[in-house]
């Protein structure tokens, strides 16, 4: 079974929790996992550029963070993805995209993260490209907030 467990600050409106719920469900699923346990934590750029500075000795704000709490051998996966709603409200007027797609891109490329994707060279950017395209694409995100 996927579980999920979604926090918002009370600062943001909250998001959906069933439609990030079913989304993430079917993308794991598609991979071949049918047990997960996942955490969503959508706060501000304080958090996130905290966790950063803590994990990765970086210091500067980011959209999002995945954790994976458990090893990428187990078939399970446990994890904890943290998202800045204000990084994704940037993002979707960089890139021209609504909010609920970008924030829908962000939830996507975090779950890739927790199955061991990476985004470290061109050719893993691109693949990582080409899986959030195809999940944005077959999955209903657009009702994901407010």
């Amino acid at each position: 079974m996927i579980k999920t467990h979604v926090e918002t600050d009370p600062k943001y409106d909250p998001v959906n929790n069933e439609v990030i719920e079913n989304g993430v469900t079917h993308l794991f699923k598609s991979k071949h996992i049918n047990e997960a346990n996942l955490s969503f934590i959508f706060s501000d750029d304080n958090l996130l550029n905290s966790l950063k500075r803590e994990f990765f000795k970086l210091d500067h704000f980011t959209d999002v963070i995945a954790f994976r709490l458990n090893e990428y051998e187990e078939k399970n996966v446990d994890g904890e993805i943290y998202i800045s709603i204000p990084r994704a409200k940037e993002n979707a007027i960089k890139f021209e995209e609504s909010f609920n797609r970008e924030l829908a891109r962000l939830i996507i490329h975090g779950c890739l993260h927790l199955l061991n994707f990476n985004d470290e060279t061109d050719q893993e950017k691109e693949e990582m490209r080409k899986q959030e395209d195809h999940y944005l694409d077959i999955i209903k995100w657009n009702n994901i907030y407010g």
